[in-house]
């Protein structure tokens, strides 16, 4: 799909979501620079809030809806583990459940940075999230990370001082069905906002830039999986790769339009039950973590899973290591074996969106229109958002 011209692709309806798939590494080499020429207002804007609540955690709430909740998911288990938890405590809270149920999410009195991801900014429930939380939090704080300058969010923050609004590069604003570029720049952007582990992030830029440009050079081993006869797709993982999977298998529905069914599970629960989704016509993908504790178990679920025999096939995908599994895998050449998760988790979501796109191929779907019957939107339809008193 890579190497094929604009015009075949719009032939095939895949034009738009091919190309930005395939240019996720120049936007991260933009989000990158970006996000440096705005370090120091982003220091001095969580500086200022720490300064205001000496005695208190600050709660960060990363929010949004679908693939924006899922950078939330994918950010939390690295960050309570880097970020600067003895000031702030992160937690991912998608706007679907805030909306829904506010209370049950928001709290007057904990003063709150809330986090909202959106690629346009208009989606309904992204809306009303922030206007809940300014009704019910008494100390709030937001940081609108967002793709669409000209989306409601990133209005509405332009005009507010305790909002830092951070937009992300212009090609991250897919124009396709499903979110790629915007997935992983937010993602990224946020990574660099709160990872304290250490001041300087070029050099893992600068490799997964080159791991993504090696999954776009690798396609054809990633094609010979999508030949296989499967319908059904599992994705695991550990830590910040579990958070992954639920943006791993939403790809292969939205793309395929739901003509093959997929399941994410963490890489130590799916025996708890999710395991006998497994048949003959089923492809288990583990996103290997760069942990050698955490990569064992995704290396032992792995195995045992080879070990039964009943799977098409089951592929570990990440970085090379002391500790490989023993079948096939997907291991990127120029990737760091001690580059953290949330870094590794940008090529491995290239590895998953270049899978959906050529599996949207397989059953014959559009992948730039898969919704052929308009029941699923781009940007959410239909919702009705209720008074809340």
């Amino acid at each position: 799909m890579f190497s094929k011209t604009d015009k075949e692709l719009e032939e095939m309806g895949a034009q738009i979501t091919t190309r930005e798939i395939q240019q996720q590494p120049d936007l991260w080499k933009e989000a990158y620079d970006n996000f440096v020429g705005n370090q120091d207002k982003v220091n001095n804007f969580l500086d200022e809030i720490i300064s205001n609540f000496p005695d208190k955690k600050i709660r960060v709430i990363f929010t949004g809806a679908g693939t924006s909740a899922y950078v939330g998911d994918t950010l939390r288990p690295y960050l309570n583990k880097v970020g600067d938890t003895s000031h702030f405590n992160f937690e991912t809270i998608p706007t679907t459940d805030i909306v829904s149920a506010p209370l049950d999410n928001l709290r007057a009195d904990d003063p709150t940075i809330l986090v909202s991801f959106a690629r346009s900014g208009n989606s309904p429930e992204s809306v009303a999230t922030v206007e809940l939380a300014e009704k019910i939090i008494k100390n709030l704080y937001q940081i609108t990370i967002t793709c669409a300058p000209e989306g409601h969010l990133a209005k509405k923050a332009e005009n507010e001082d305790g909002n830092l609004l951070l937009l992300q590069p212009a090609g991250s604003n897919d124009k396709g069905f499903a979110m790629t570029g915007s997935f992983s720049c937010m993602t990224l952007t946020a990574a660099l906002i709160f990872d304290q582990s250490v001041a300087d992030k070029k050099p893992w830029i600068d490799a997964i830039v080159k791991m993504g440009q090696e999954v776009v050079n690798r396609e054809s081993e990633i094609q010979a999986i999508a030949d296989l006869d499967y319908d059904r797709i599992a994705y695991l993982g550990t830590g910040s790769l579990a958070g992954l999977t639920r943006e791993a298998q939403l790809k292969v529905l939205e793309l395929t339009a739901g003509q093959l069914t997929t399941i994410f599970d963490s890489s130590m629960g799916f025996r708890h039950g999710p395991k006998s989704y497994v048949n003959g016509k089923t492809v288990v993908f583990d996103f290997l973590s760069n942990d050698k504790y955490s990569r064992q178990y995704d290396v032992d679920i792995l195995e045992e899973i080879k070990g039964d025999e009943i799977c098409k096939k089951v592929v570990g995908v990440g970085t090379s290591a002391d500790n490989n599994f023993s079948g096939d895998g997907f291991l990127i050449k120029a990737g760091l074996p001690d580059l953290p998760e949330l870094y590794q988790a940008l090529p491995d979501v290239m590895f998953a969106q270049t899978f959906a796109l050529l599996s949207s191929i397989k059953v014959g779907n559009t992948p730039d229109t898969p919704s052929a019957s308009g029941t699923v939107n781009r940007v959410v339809k239909g919702v009705t958002i209720h008074d809340y008193e």
